[in-house]
Formats: structure tokens, C-alpha cells, sequence
């Protein structure tokens, strides 16, 4: 990401993970750019005849690629813990917006086989409530510290810092906020503004990448090369300094130059392309991709060391051989396996509430602070000992505070999002009472 912001469907889960785009169940597609399959070590045995299924069986329906919901989930908790600490290592670690637009693009490839404004209503009606939602709040509280949009002159003063605050409703752009925001109650610090709006930045480039797929995927299905590797090159052109895009539209078209490798991957991944290629040929090029973009990051370390973040070039490589290897390797699960099944209901649930959580997440970390300030006033802190021991955990603290003030937030507004998808709200939707259903109908049937 550009702006200092960790680059969440993106973040936006949709519906079921059926086979790749016009593949049977466990076929993969032969489209016209396939590459040779890899050959079996051993002659592949005739498959075992089939039972017939019972009469009153139903048909199976392909459920959730747990998998890729796991993937997500993943995502989200590394932005929330790099926002935390700010360990630029993460960013290396884990390339969280590079892997959550590659789902996204996945998810939106797969939806496209439908009318492409049908598609595009319902991303945007998936999306907007939920930020309506969240800005409602932040602007509410922005005012109430005594900002004033039309009389701040880094937002352009006059009518045109009010005509940004459209982006609130519709981020085709940055939301307005102020640099430094006035005290308000807890919020003590003067960048809690900065906090909380900042990463909309990724809800604009959503948008953008959903607006731009029907015309992406119809190029990628007709030159899949070019479509894929054509963001690197711009990246290249606008994320190196070699061409200058000032302002906001600069930060929006190397975001989009940056990730954009990251969305065709994921149509790639829904159309099987990336199944046609040989292994060890994608991961060696993914690799090689990857260390370019590590050689790359060593000669361009900035005051925040290896934050790829902040270095475009160095995150488009990474993140895109990151993700070529992780969807290389996708397994498919229809059920988290082994000890992994253990985590099933909290990937549910931050599958079910991506939104909710990287809206308000930054924002609840700016909350935490002062909520472990005040346990300095614990009188067995009182001693020179305890003020030490909360010194040194206080790091530990917050990180301990941010989660359920997330779970609180997801209760109280994550709704929104079901509102938004016109089903029926949940306050806690993290498919448990879906499981129990599920094992009553089986034990009926028996």
C-alpha cells in the first residue's frame, strides 16, 4: 500500500466456492490458454463403480472452499495485529491486501457468469451500507471535535472540502478528515481520525476493481498473459517515480497498479488457469518474482525498514508470487481439517463480517489505548513494580483489549451486512446453529 496503510473479498464473501468457471464438480476446465497437465508417476487406476444414490437423498450442493475462508480470515487478523504493532515484517510475512483482493477477484470472475450489472449492484449493495454505516459514526464524532470541511484548507476549502464528503457515501475517492483532529472524550490523541479513515483507502480500490472486472475478465479470457502482468508493468511506471501522478488520483492508480496483478490471479483461479500450469514451473517463476521484489525492497528501505507498504514495486512482486503460490497449492476444503476444524466457527464468523471488521478496526485499536491507561489506576498498580509489569505488557494488553471490542462492534452493527445482502439479520452468524441444523436433518434421514 502507498499511503502507510497495510494493504481487507477483498473483503466482501459472497456465496459458495463452486469448481472453476464452467468445469463440473472436480473437473478442471481446458480453456483455449491451457498448459500441458502434469502427468501422474503411476498409471491412475479406473475410478471404483459408484453406489446409486438413495431415493429420497438429496443432491450434494457444492459448499464454501474453506480454504479460501481460512485464507481471509488470516488476512484480516494480520492487518488487525500489523495496525497494532506496526511490524513492518509482516508485511513480508503475510501480504494481506494482495491475498484478499485475489479472493475477491476469485469470488467477482465466478459472479460475472451472470449480467455484469447485476453483478456490480450487488457488490456495490454489499458494500455501501456497512461504510454508511461506519461513517454515520465518524463523521458524527469529526464534527463534534469541531472539524469543519468547508473551512479546512487541506481539503480544498469552500464548497469543494464539502463536496468530498461524498466519498463517504460512495469511495470513489479519499474521505475527507482532518490531520489533526480535535480531543473527543477517550480519544485523547490528535490522529485518531487518521486512524479510524485511513484505510478506506481499500474500500476505493475495491470499488474501482469492481467497477473495472467485466472489462478485465473479458480481456484476461482473450489474453490471459497480458491481462495478468500488465499491472506489474504499470507498477513499474507509476510506483517507481518514473512518471509522477500527483494527489489522491496518484494513490488510487498505483493502489489499483499495485493489486491489480492480485484480482486477474483470482480469475485465473476460478477459470483454472492456474491448474493447467505445471508446479514447479509456477512456483519456480513465482519464486523468482518474489526475490526480484525482496532485491528490490533492500535497495529502496525506507524510514519504516522493510514496510512493503510503502515501497509499490516491491509489494506488487511479492504479493503476486505470494499469491501464486498459495492458489497453486489451494486443497479445496469442503471442511477445515485436523486441528484446523478447531478455529471452523471464528473463520465462519470473520468470513460472514470481513466488512464490519476492517471498518471499525483501526478505529477500536485507537480505543484500546486509553482503556489500558486506566489500568494504572488499579491501585495494586499504584507501585513502582506494577507500573513496571504494565510497562512491559502493555503492548500485550492491547492486543488483548482490541478483540472483543471487535466482537462487540461486529454484535452491534455487523448486521448491516446482512441487511445489505438482503438476508435476514444475525447478530452472531458464526454457523453453529447452520451445523446443528445440519446434524438434526442427517439423524432424521438415518
Amino acid at each position: 500500500m502507498t499511503h502507510g496503510h497495510p494493504s481487507g473479498a477483498g473483503p466482501v464473501p459472497d456465496g459458495s466456492y463452486p469448481p472453476p468457471y464452467g468445469a463440473p464438480m472436480g473437473v478442471a476446465p481446458q480453456p483455449a490458454h491451457a498448459f500441458p497437465q502434469q502427468h501422474a508417476t503411476e498409471p491412475v487406476p479406473e475410478p471404483a463403480p459408484q453406489p446409486e444414490p438413495a431415493e429420497d437423498a438429496a443432491p450434494k450442493k457444492p459448499g464454501r472452499d474453506r480454504y479460501l475462508d481460512l485464507l481471509r480470515s488470516i488476512a484480516l487478523v494480520r492487518v488487525v495485529v500489523f495496525h497494532l504493532f506496526g511490524w513492518a515484517w509482516l508485511t513480508v510475512v503475510f501480504p494481506s491486501m494482495g491475498v484478499m483482493f485475489a479472493l475477491a477477484g476469485s469470488l467477482m470472475a465466478r459472479s460475472l457468469k451472470r449480467p455484469a450489472w447485476s453483478v456490480i449492484r450487488s457488490r456495490v449493495r454489499r458494500l455501501l451500507p456497512p461504510m454508511w454505516l461506519f461513517a454515520a459514526v465518524v463523521l458524527t464524532m469529526l464534527f463534534v471535535s469541531g472539524w469543519n470541511p468547508g473551512d479546512d484548507p487541506d481539503q480544498g476549502g469552500g464548497s469543494w472540502g464539502l463536496v468530498k464528503l461524498f466519498n463517504y457515501l460512495v469511495p470513489i475517492g479519499a474521505p475527507p478528515f482532518p490531520f489533526e483532529a480535535g480531543d473527543l472524550g477517550p480519544l485523547t490523541g490528535g490522529t485518531w481520525a487518521d486512524d479510524a479513515v485511513g484505510p478506506l483507502w481499500y474500500l476505493r480500490a475495491y470499488l474501482w476493481f469492481v467497477l473495472a472486472s467485466p472489462l478485465l475478465l473479458w480481456a484476461f479470457r482473450r489474453a490471459p498473459w497480458p491481462t495478468l502482468l500488465a499491472p506489474l508493468g504499470l507498477t513499474a511506471v507509476v510506483g517507481t517515480g518514473l512518471v509522477t501522478i500527483p494527489g489522491e488520483t496518484g494513490n488510487a492508480v498505483t493502489d489499483f497498479a499495485v493489486y491489480g496483478s492480485c484480482w486477474v490471479l483470482g480469475f485465473a483461479h476460478q477459470d483454472g488457469m492456474l491448474k493447467q500450469i505445471p508446479r514447479y514451473i509456477s512456483v519456480s517463476c513465482a519464486s523468482l518474482v518474489m526475490a526480484f521484489g525482496l532485491w528490490w525492497a533492500s535497495n529502496h528501505l525506507g524510514d519504516e525498514g522493510w514496510n512493503l507498504n510503502n515501497i509499490p514495486l516491491a509489494q506488487a512482486a511479492w504479493s503476486f508470487g505470494f499469491v501464486v503460490i498459495l492458489l497453486q497449492y489451494s486443497p479445496s476444503w469442503q471442511e477445515l481439517p485436523g486441528r484446523l476444524a478447531t478455529w471452523d466457527k471464528l473463520v465462519t464468523l470473520s468470513n460472514n463480517r470481513a466488512v464490519t471488521i476492517y471498518l471499525w478496526h483501526n478505529l477500536l485499536i485507537a480505543l484500546t489505548f486509553p482503556i489500558v491507561d486506566l489500568l494504572y489506576e488499579i491501585p495494586f498498580m499504584q507501585s513502582e513494580r506494577g507500573a513496571e509489569a504494565l510497562n512491559s505488557t502493555y503492548e500485550l494488553w492491547t492486543f488483548t483489549f482490541v478483540w472483543p471490542l471487535i466482537g462487540l462492534v461486529v454484535f452491534a452493527t455487523g448486521w448491516m451486512e446482512d441487511l445489505a445482502a438482503k438476508r435476514r439479520p444475525r447478530l452472531w452468524p458464526n454457523g453453529a446453529k447452520g451445523k446443528r441444523a445440519e446434524t438434526a436433518g442427517r439423524g432424521r434421514r438415518r
